[in-house]
């Protein structure tokens, strides 16, 4: 059972906790009995810190553009034990800090992960697609299940980031855990997450000075060297940096290519819709990322006046979390929104965030979601769930809706 405490105006209640549900239809059930009793809610988290989760689209957009919902760098887990200088090196970054720092951040890391940049990564991730389904192939060809998370799913993300940071190929298999552990920080022990962050940061920093002693034609060196009317990113801001653009940037994208591929093999008719006609490509990624999305949440922000969210005032100084796959369901906006529709009207989403902090990796990720469910559905006519009567697990967690493995059929 999940350990959240709803708080309620004349009374107390307690329900089940979408972040510690393990399935997805227990985790949206427990978002949906959330929704009913209104779009913000006072609750206790799992980890022990009580906050308002706002699950209604219209208020999660005005929240994520509130000039008093401020980010906060300290806002880390285990943060009572939490090393300030390793905390620094890790979240400094622009998705923890507020204009103007915020501004002068985005400017010099956008300066050098243009969308030229990822354009020009097609020819790579097409490329990584086909092997990673070469092998799938090679591993099913028998008949017997394989697991699309870890043979599919996340290898390609993780190998176009590294490529694109510039991360050495035997390197990443220690980063991809580093990661893992980061991105989940609350469902670890204090000290497994400060020794997987300590590890993480030394390497970055080995990375780093290499780098700058001899720079390659990678995003890591366009980091070292951009700079703007004299300004260019501190250690601190390129360990964190850095470590965002590669935990995002595999995590969220491997999600969406799992989560993605298990709703349209559950959703026959979608499924052939985009068959017979490829050309939806994008509007099904669209549409897979508004209706079960790889992030759970945003990251914590906390109030520096009094807030009013709807109905709702938030007292100066509290802790607010947006519930982003809640807010891409609400009925409010969406006709039938727990529904895959393919044919759906497009409708904004939240699933990258919205307003300042909105994603800067969005088009890599929208490249690489595409690139990935066209390349599975070109070349395995056949592809199916291995398990189709067994709902597949997700991990407990804060930020990351993910799954922990989809066994599929590709004969």
């Amino acid at each position: 059972m999940g350990l959240v405490v709803v708080r309620r105006v004349g009374g107390m209640s307690t329900e089940t906790s979408p972040f510690t549900e393990t399935t997805g239809t227990a985790r949206f059930a427990a978002y949906d009995a959330l929704a009913a009793r209104g779009p913000v809610q006072r609750l206790t988290l799992f980890t022990g810190v009580p906050v308002w989760l706002v699950t209604g689209y219209a208020e999660a957009r005005a929240v994520l553009t509130h000039p008093d919902v401020v980010r906060s760098a300290g806002e880390v887990p285990h943060r009572d034990t939490f090393p300030a200088p390793l905390a620094a090196a890790m979240n400094s970054h622009m998705l923890a800090a507020n204009p103007p720092d915020h501004t002068r951040l985005r400017r010099l890391v956008s300066a050098a992960f243009t969308r030229r940049r990822v354009a020009g990564m097609a020819p790579r991730i097409e490329a990584v697609a086909a092997a990673l389904a070469d092998d799938l192939a090679a591993d099913g060809a028998g008949g017997d299940p394989v697991d699309l998370v870890a043979r599919f799913a996340y290898p390609l993300p993780i190998t176009v980031i590294a490529d694109l940071v510039g991360v050495p190929e035997a390197d990443r298999p220690a980063f991809r855990r580093w990661s893992s552990i980061a991105t989940y920080g609350p469902a670890h022990p204090a000290d497994v997450f400060v020794t997987a962050v300590a590890e993480m940061v030394d390497y970055l920093r080995e990375l780093i000075a290499a780098r700058t002693a001899k720079p390659a034609d990678d995003l890591l060196s366009e980091l070292i060297r951009v700079h703007e009317d004299g300004d260019r990113l501190s250690a601190d801001e390129l360990t964190s940096t850095v470590f965002l653009l590669l935990a995002a940037g595999h995590e969220t994208t491997a999600n969406l290519i799992s989560i993605g591929t298990y709703r349209l093999l559950t959703e026959p008719d979608q499924l052939a819709l985009l068959r017979a006609a490829p050309e939806r490509i994008d509007a099904a990624v669209e549409e897979l990322l508004r209706q079960d999305g790889p992030a759970q949440v945003t990251l914590p922000a906390v109030t520096r006046a009094p807030v009013r969210v709807g109905d709702v005032t938030v007292p100066a100084g509290d802790v607010v979390v947006v519930a982003l796959v809640a807010a891409n369901r609400d009925p409010a906006r969406y006709a039938e929104p727990a529904r895959l529709d393919l044919t759906r009207e497009p409708a904004q989403h939240l699933a990258f965030g919205h307003g300042i902090h909105h994603c800067l990796g969005a088009p890599l990720a929208r490249l690489e979601g595409r690139t990935a469910l066209r390349t599975l559905l070109d070349r395995f006519p056949r592809l199916r769930l291995a398990e189709p009567d067994t709902e597949p697990q997700r991990p407990p967690g804060l930020l990351i809706n993910a799954l922990t493995a989809l066994p599929v059929r590709v004969d």
